[in-house]
């Protein structure tokens, strides 16, 4: 994301919210004690955090994993929460549609330099025709965040969403009670956007918004359309 994408996106939510943005576990200063992990335990990593700053309820946004983790959340904090956005992600289990083998292999490929490596993740989270416009202006940022990640810290990650797409919380879904919002781009190929309508038809009440043109990471290409929407969905009584 450009970095006036980004402060556009970010200041646009905040400009009518309160915003805790959270690293998981090894993430930048997020501690990480070097075991297996998995999404429910991302979860509590994140109740962890809201107890600790006082928060009585929240409401969640989560965007690929972290929707992954936003609604196990949703299920394991149900007390706690108000509303659920969900960006870019999918319902688990055998439901849902998963990257292709390709894909696949080159999103969890660590060859390569820092450099190299952003440039294949960008053309992932990207359309062909834009993704080289987002590596000239964000590559070097991407590179130099790819090279603080550790290899074994990737891998953990990619055994978690291995385990959330062989179990997962799919056939709990009917449970979430509080008002979600569904987000996506259809033309992402990490996370097909077919598995934002199984969410909506697996959630009562949820509202879908595909985002025409969009990537994994839509919300670099429509940063302020997608805060305007969060906020209203937000301010819903």
């Amino acid at each position: 994301m450009r970095r006036t994408q980004r402060k556009s996106f970010i200041d646009r939510l905040a400009s009518s919210n309160e915003l805790i943005l959270l690293n998981n576990r090894g993430i930048g200063g997020s501690t990480d004690d070097g075991q297996p992990f998995d999404i429910a335990k991302l979860a509590d990593d994140a109740a962890h955090v809201i107890e600790a700053l006082g928060f009585e309820h929240v409401s969640l946004l989560g965007w690929s994993m972290g929707g992954f983790i936003a609604q196990a959340f949703a299920l394991n904090y149900a007390n706690h929460v108000d509303k659920l956005v969900l960006l870019s992600t999918d319902p688990s289990g055998i439901e849902a549609d998963l990257a292709s083998p390709d894909v696949w292999s080159e999103l969890i490929d660590t060859s390569g330099t820092p450099n190299e490596q952003a440039h294949r993740l960008l053309f992932l989270l990207f359309p062909n025709d834009v993704a080289e416009s987002f590596y000239q202006q964000f590559g070097d940022m991407v590179a130099a965040a790819r090279a603080q990640l550790p290899v074994e810290l990737l891998n953990r990650q990619s055994a978690a969403v291995d385990a959330w797409h062989r179990n997962g919380v799919a056939s709990q879904l009917r449970e979430i009670r509080v008002p979600v919002l569904v987000a996506t781009g259809t033309d992402d190929i990490v996370i097909p956007a077919s598995n934002a309508l199984k969410l909506v038809n697996a959630i009562p009440g949820a509202w879908l918004a595909q985002f025409p043109h969009g990537g994994h990471a839509f919300v670099a290409q429509y940063p302020r359309a997608l805060a305007d929407l969060i906020n209203s969905f937000l301010a819903v009584e």
